[in-house]
């Protein structure tokens, strides 16, 4: 039986600032206290970096990432789209961030020839129930497979599933935290819209989901939980987070891809399972915003797993180390693939220990 290789990515937002500098940029009114128009940011990451090309090609927020992707060629893609596809709809009130890309510039999400967008986030209804209904729409035109949100609750709990050799499968589920700042409104329910949503990180909300996977997953089936949860910034893991995943993986999960910091949170292997605590961002329009220094949020990771595609335990877990600048991602320099290994190795256990290998992607390890 073959390996199962996976490309994990973090929060991918490409509306505001990098909806702007694509060819089919949609209306680039904000309503944020400090910038009005989200051609503001891309001003901010030219005075921080340099030129950025108005309109810029398609591909060009993932810059040099989809050549390491096309090199390591992994099976299956995966990401959380913390992006409404739409050009319509009204802002969602009492929210001080909404992002947007036209969808015209599906060619962005295209470029990466993504498998399955992760939807159960707090953006995901930025533009309420018409964008997340054009959100559907555009990407399963594109071929692009959605968890997360539907257009009512049995739909946005439903996995996406992808076809693997032999007959299996990988099956995807993406469920939100209200630690992520998912209003609890979202909630789909039987006959409205809306996001998979978990009231709590619990051992009962656990215990729930496990059940609705079991009532889907065959004994061939591999299975991932994209899960939103927890605060932008920190590096602390909640022992709720940790005995949420903890039971997911005792229940039959095969990795837990957790997203919502801005930057990398701690990596454990329990049970010979994968959870990333928190992947952090990955195509962003962050660039040249102060604040927050020094969690180095400009340096990003392509999180590379290799599952044994029978069992599903880890075989062996890589990191592309990238880094954003001028809106595009680049290979990270070897100083900065060293500060991402000894960030992510020093939490000590029981979280992974990592290094640097002589291609410059990390090899992480469980302890």
């Amino acid at each position: 039986m073959p390996d199962l290789a996976l490309f994990l990515g973090g929060d991918v937002m490409t509306g505001r600032g990098v909806d702007a500098i694509l060819p089919a940029p949609g209306p680039s009114e904000l309503r944020e206290p400090a910038v009005r128009d989200a051609r503001g940011y891309v001003d901010l990451a030219e005075a921080a970096a340099g030129p950025v090309p108005r309109p810029a090609p398609a591909h060009w927020p993932w810059g040099e990432a989809l050549d390491l992707l096309d090199a390591l060629r992994p099976d299956v893609r995966v990401v959380n789209l913390e992006t409404a596809v739409t050009g319509q709809g009204e802002h969602a009130p009492a929210k001080a961030v909404h992002y947007r890309m036209h969808p015209g510039n599906l060619p962005c999400l295209t470029a990466a020839r993504l498998d399955v967008c992760a939807l159960a986030n707090n953006h995901s209804l930025d533009f309420g129930p018409v964008g997340l209904a054009d959100t559907l729409d555009a990407l399963a035109g594109a071929g692009i497979a959605t968890a997360g949100a539907g257009r009512d609750a049995g739909s946005a709990w439903e996995p996406a599933r992808v076809p693997l050799a032999g007959g299996r499968r990988l099956l995807v589920w993406s469920v939100a935290a209200p630690s992520s700042g998912v209003p609890p409104a979202w909630a789909a329910a039987a006959d409205a819209p809306g996001v998979a949503y978990l009231p709590e990180v619990s051992a009962a909300s656990a215990d729930a989901l496990a059940g609705r996977i079991a009532a889907v997953a065959g004994p061939g089936d591999r299975v991932l939980v994209s899960v939103h949860w927890g605060s932008n910034w920190g590096y602390e893991v909640p022992p709720g987070h940790v005995d949420f995943a903890h039971r997911l993986v005792d229940a039959g999960v095969d990795v837990v891809h957790g997203h919502s910091s801005h930057h990398p949170r701690p990596v454990e292997v329990h049970r010979d399972r994968l959870i990333l605590y928190g992947c952090g961002d990955l195509v962003d329009d962050y660039e040249g915003i102060g604040g927050q220094e020094s969690y180095r949020p400009e340096l990003r990771l392509l999180w590379l797993p290799v599952l044994d595609a029978a069992t599903g335990a880890l075989r062996r877990l890589r990191a592309a180390p990238v880094r954003m600048r001028r809106m595009r991602l680049e290979r990270a320099a070897p100083g900065e693939a060293r500060w991402l290994a000894d960030l992510l190795g020093g939490f000590g256990p029981p979280f992974a220990a990592a290094g640097v290998d002589p291609d410059g992607l990390l090899t992480l390890r469980p302890r």
